[in-house]
């Protein structure tokens, strides 16, 4: 099985970061174009993830402009939930990616009055854990609405491990038009942000994907039962701990729904 979920990651047991960054910046320059879109648009935590694709959009937003004097757009939109408490991080990867226009949507008002909203219809609190998914799918939501606005494509930061993990919200962060860091894992998507000329901080910083309340900055790895090495090694199809092995193997039948289009009667792939 280990071979057959490499397979569906398209990861590559060692890369050509020079390579991987021009044919992913390659990539979006073709699907924009094709498209017929004016921009990118990516929501920008200070992580390591959007921060290597809002890295990417700028550039081939850049190189767009360059070869077709046309006007090319990327928009890099923050979108804390009220005030972040690693908002730091977040500016420092602004600093990096040098966005050609830079937004911020605050969610908490959207989010509340859903939260609300939910209690007034069921007489029931919502979860600490599923409000956080509601404040993915209000991010998600913001960005189409700057998308459709601009004339621009809604970029998404799945990459290898998230894919096998399903450790994304469905209509959350998983909804988008387009996915430049597929088939890398996560140490590979250091080393392009290294490549990249990075901040240390912005590289190495705890993965987390901070949607709950009352475990902010919750890191991935302890969300998951797992380190990102672990789930690297595995990917790259080295041998790893067995019992590691049978979870992530567990995890990715267990959230094979995030990986298609809404099931219907006839279709195969959950039968």
């Amino acid at each position: 099985m280990q071979q057959q979920i490499i397979e569906s990651t398209h990861v590559k047991p060692t890369i050509n970061p020079k390579e991987e960054i021009r044919q992913r910046i390659d990539f979006l320059k073709a699907y924009v174009k094709r498209a017929g879109a004016k921009g990118l648009v990516l929501g920008i935590s200070g992580g390591q993830d959007s921060s290597l694709a809002g890295k990417l959009c700028q550039l081939a937003m850049e190189e767009l402009r360059e070869e077709t004097g046309d006007e090319y757009t990327f928009y890099a939109i923050r979108l804390p939930y009220g005030e972040q408490h690693d908002e730091h991080d977040a500016q420092l990867a602004l600093e990096f990616i040098r966005p050609d226009k830079s937004f911020t949507v605050n969610i908490k008002p959207a989010v509340d009055a859903s939260v609300e909203a939910f209690h007034r219809a069921t007489g029931l609190e919502l979860s600490d854990f599923h409000k956080g998914n509601t404040k993915a799918r209000e991010r998600m939501k913001a960005q189409y609405d700057i998308a459709a606005t601009f004339g621009a494509l809604v970029v998404g930061t799945d990459h290898a491990a998230e894919y096998v993990t399903g450790f994304y919200t469905k209509h959350g962060d998983g909804a988008c038009d387009l996915t430049p860091l597929t088939g890398l894992n996560k140490r590979q998507g250091k080393a392009l942000l290294h490549e990249l000329g990075a901040h240390e901080r912005v590289i190495y910083k705890v993965p987390t994907a901070d949607l709950e309340d009352g475990r902010p900055g919750l890191p991935d790895e302890v969300a998951l039962g797992m380190t990102y090495d672990q789930l690297d090694d595995y990917l790259e199809g080295k041998t790893i701990d067995p019992t590691i092995a049978e979870r992530i193997e567990t995890i990715f039948k267990r959230s094979r729904h995030k990986h298609h289009m809404p099931a219907s009667l006839y279709d195969e792939w959950w039968q």
